[in-house]
C-alpha cells in the first residue's frame, strides 16, 4: 500500500512536469513582476545600519567600532606576544612556545601528549611556517574565549527560559547554514577591514555548537543534583556555577573542542579579510596554483588543530593535581619563558628557527601532481567527459527543468509522511521562498552539484565504512586519514582538482566529494560498530552467512545513524559547494562570492538564505527519516524482547 502511494505521487509529479508547462507557465518560471526584492530591502537596512541608526547617544556605527576597538586591544597584545613584538621586546621564542604546548599536554593528558602537542609545534616550525602560523594561533586566542564565552552564556539563557530557545534556535540553523561568505560582506561594511573582522566572523561562524552542546549538556543534569544543590540551600547563582556548570563540565569542553575546529577551519576564508596567518598563505597559493606550498600550509593548520584538539578533549578529562603540582606548572612555564628569552639574547637560533635547518616537500607535491597530468593527462580528460556528458550535464537539465511548484507540493507531501502538517508546512514555504527570490535555476544547480557530489560520496564512503567497522587495526588507519581530511582547509582540495581537471562543475564535484567524504565514512563505521554483537550472534546461530548479517542485521540496525552520515555529508558539500564558485560553478556559491566582491551585502545575504533553506530541507526531512527508522527499529527490538 505504501508503495502504491509513493508510485502514484511520482506519477503525478511527472504527469504534472510533463503538461503543466504550457498551461501553467508560472508554475515553472517565477514571473519577473512578483519576485521578492529581497535584496534591496536587505542592503537598505544595511545602510541605514551603517549612517542613521542612532541609540540616542552613540550611533550604530560607533557602536560597531567600540566593539572592533574591545577585541582589538587584546588581540594586539597576544600577536605581539607571539608574533610581533613590542616596545623592543621580541616575541616568545619557537622554543619557548614548543615547551610551553607540551607543559600543557603534559598537565592535561600526561607525557603522551605533551610529546604530541610538542611534536605539533616543532612540525610547524621545521617547515617554515613559524610566523604565519602564530598570527593564525593569536586569532584562534582571541576568538575561541569569545566563542565560549558567548555560547556558554546564550546556552544558560536557552536553558533557564524556554522563549529564547524557542528564539534562539532558528537563529543558530540560520548561523550553521547559511555560508560565511554571505555575512563576510555585512562584516566588513561595519566593523571594516582587518583582523578584528576577522574574528567577529570566526566568533559568529563558531559559537552556534557552543550554545546548543551548552543546553543539552544542562538539560542532562540528573534531577537528583537538582535536589542536592536545593536541600543544602544553593541560590541560583549558586546553584547555576557549583552545581549545574561543574556537573555539565565533560559536555561543555565538547562544545569549546568544536569552537576550536572551527575556528581552525575560518582560518582561510577569515584571511579574505585581513586575517592574515596561513589562511592567507593557502589562499595565495591557490591563486598562483602552488599546490605544495598551499598544502605545507594546510597541514601547519592540521598540526595546530591536532595539538589545540588532543588537549581540549583531554582538559575535558583532566586529571586531579595537587594544588603543589599546579604551582609547579606555572612555575616550569615562566622558567621556561624566561630561559628561553636569555639564550636568545646569546644564540639568535633559539629565537628564530634558522632558515637553514627547515624542510620542504612543496615542491615534491607540485612536481607529483604536475607528473600526473603529463602521463594520465587522456585517461583523467576520458573521464571528465564521460562522467560530464553521461551523468553531470543530463542531471543538471533535469532538475533546472523541474518547476518550482511541482517541487514545493512533492517536498511537502514528503514532510507530511515523514513527521506531519507541521513539517510539509516548513518545506513547502522554504521552496516557495527560494523561487520567489528569482534564484530557482541557481538553487537546482546547487541542489544538482550537491547530489552528485553526496551520492559519489556515499558510494565510496559506504564501502570503506563497512570494511573499517569490521577491522580494528584498518580502522585506527581510516580515522586517522579522515581526521586530517577534516581538519585540512578546505581550499586545499580544490587545487589539485584544477591542476588536474581545470575549471567546471566537475572540478567542483571532485574538490566537494574529497572534503564530503569524511563523516559518510565515520557515520557508517560507528553505527555498524554500535550494533549489539548478541543480535550478531542470534542471527549466526540461526544459519545467517556474513552477507546476510551484514546485509539484513548490521546495515538495518545501522541505518539512523546511516542517514545522519548522509544529512551530514550534505551539509559538508553545501559548505564546500560556496568555495567551488572560485572554480567557476554557477550556482548560488557563485552569487555569494559575486557579492563580496561588488560589497554587495544583500545580494550576498538572499543567497546566503537561499543555501540554508536547501540545507534545513535536507537536514529536517533526513532527520525525520531516521527518526522514523529509528522507531521502527525500536518496535523490532521490543518484539524480540517479548
Amino acid at each position: 500500500m505504501r508503495a502504491a502511494i509513493w508510485l502514484a505521487v511520482l506519477g503525478g509529479f511527472w504527469l504534472f512536469t510533463a503538461l503543466a508547462q504550457p498551461l501553467l507557465p508560472w508554475a515553472f518560471d517565477w514571473p519577473k513582476a512578483n519576485v521578492m526584492p529581497a535584496a534591496k530591502w536587505i542592503s537598505a537596512f544595511t545602510k541605514w545600519l551603517l549612517n542613521d541608526a542612532s541609540f540616542g547617544l552613540f550611533t550604530f556605527q560607533e557602536l560597531t567600532r567600540w566593539i572592533s576597538a574591545i577585541v582589538e586591544a587584546p588581540y594586539r597584545l597576544v600577536t605581539g606576544l607571539l608574533s610581533a613584538g613590542a616596545a623592543e621586546v621580541p616575541p616568545l621564542s619557537w622554543l619557548a612556545v614548543v615547551i610551553l604546548a607540551a607543559l600543557i599536554g603534559h598537565r592535561v593528558g600526561g607525557i603522551r601528549l605533551a610529546l604530541l602537542s610538542g611534536t605539533c609545534f616543532l612540525f610547524v616550525a621545521v617547515f617554515g611556517q613559524w610566523t604565519s602560523a602564530m598570527i593564525t594561533l593569536a586569532s584562534i586566542l582571541i576568538a575561541v574565549p569569545i566563542g565560549v564565552v558567548g555560547g556558554v552564556a546564550l546556552g544558560l539563557a536557552a536553558y533557564r527560559w524556554p522563549w529564547v530557545a524557542r528564539a534562539i534556535t532558528p537563529l543558530l540553523d540560520l548561523m550553521q547554514t547559511i555560508p560565511v561568505f554571505a555575512y563576510l560582506v555585512p562584516i566588513l561594511i561595519l566593523f571594516g577591514f582587518g583582523p578584528v573582522a576577522a574574528v567577529i566572523a570566526t566568533v559568529i561562524y563558531a559559537m552556534p555548537p557552543m550554545t546548543r552542546i551548552t543546553q543539552l549538556s544542562l538539560q542532562r543534569i540528573p534531577d537528583e543534583l537538582r535536589d542536592l544543590g536545593n536541600m543544602v540551600g544553593c541560590s541560583r547563582r549558586q546553584m547555576t556555577w557549583r552545581v549545574m556548570v561543574p556537573s555539565a563540565k565533560a559536555g561543555l569542553m565538547v562544545g569549546v573542542n568544536q569552537v576550536i575546529m572551527l575556528s581552525l577551519n575560518m582560518v582561510i576564508i577569515a584571511s579574505m579579510i585581513g586575517a592574515g596567518g596561513l589562511g592567507f598563505d593557502v589562499l595565495a597559493a591557490l591563486r598562483r596554483l602552488d599546490f605544495g606550498a598551499g598544502l605545507e600550509a594546510g597541514f601547519a593548520i592540521v598540526a595546530l588543530a591536532i595539538a589545540l584538539d588532543r588537549i581540549s578533549q583531554a582538559a575535558a578529562q583532566e586529571r586531579p593535581v595537587s594544588a603543589t603540582a599546579r604551582n609547579a606548572y606555572v612555575l616550569a612555564a615562566f622558567v621556561t619563558i624566561g630561559l628561553a628569552g636569555l639564550a636568545a639574547t646569546i644564540m639568535p637560533a633559539v629565537q628564530t628557527y634558522p632558515e637553514a635547518w627547515q624542510l620542504s616537500t612543496g615542491t615534491f607535491w607540485s612536481r607529483v601532481v604536475a607528473w600526473i597530468n603529463v602521463n594520465y593527462f587522456d585517461v583523467l580528460e576520458a573521464t571528465k567527459n564521460a562522467l560530464l556528458l553521461n551523468v553531470l550535464i543530463p542531471f543538471k537539465r533535469f532538475l533546472i527543468g523541474l518547476p518550482w511548484a511541482g517541487v514545493a507540493l512533492l517536498m511537502g507531501f514528503v514532510g507530511w509522511r515523514l513527521q506531519g502538517a507541521r513539517l510539509a508546512v516548513l518545506v513547502t514555504v522554504l521552496v516557495v521562498l527560494i523561487a520567489a527570490t528569482g534564484l530557482w535555476d541557481k538553487a537546482m544547480t546547487t541542489v544538482y552539484l550537491c547530489g552528485i557530489s553526496v551520492a559519489i560520496a556515499m558510494l565510496i564512503g559506504l564501502p570503506i565504512g563497512v570494511l573499517a567497522a569490521e577491522r580494528d587495526s584498518l580502522w585506527r588507519w581510516v580515522r586517522l586519514a579522515i581526521d586530517t581530511l577534516q581538519t585540512l582547509p578546505s581550499f586545499v582540495y580544490l587545487m589539485p582538482a584544477v591542476m588536474l581537471f581545470r575549471v567546471g562543475d566537475f572540478t567542483a564535484m571532485i574538490a566537494v566529494v574529497a572534503y564530503a567524504i569524511a563523516p559518510a565514512i565515520r557515520y557508517t563505521a560507528l553505527g555498524l560498530q554500535a550494533v549489539d554483537p548478541r543480535l550478531i550472534e542470534a542471527g549466526r546461530a540461526m544459519g545467517c552467512t556474513n552477507w546476510q548479517i551484514l546485509t539484513r542485521i548490521k546495515l538495518r540496525l545501522a541505518l539512523p545513524e546511516i542517514m545522519l552520515g548522509v544529512n551530514q555529508t550534505i551539509m559538508f558539500a553545501l559548505s564546500m559547494l560556496v568555495i567551488t564558485a572560485l572554480v567557476g560553478t554557477r550556482d548560488l556559491g557563485q552569487e555569494v562570492y559575486i557579492s563580496l566582491t561588488k560589497a554587495d551585502s544583500g545580494r550576498g545575504l538572499v543567497a546566503g538564505l537561499a543555501v540554508a533553506f536547501v540545507a534545513i530541507i535536507a537536514d529536517r526531512l533526513i532527520n525525520a527519516a531516521a527518526a522514523r527508522a529509528r522507531a521502527g527499529l525500536g518496535l523490532v527490538e521490543g518484539s524480540n524482547g517479548r
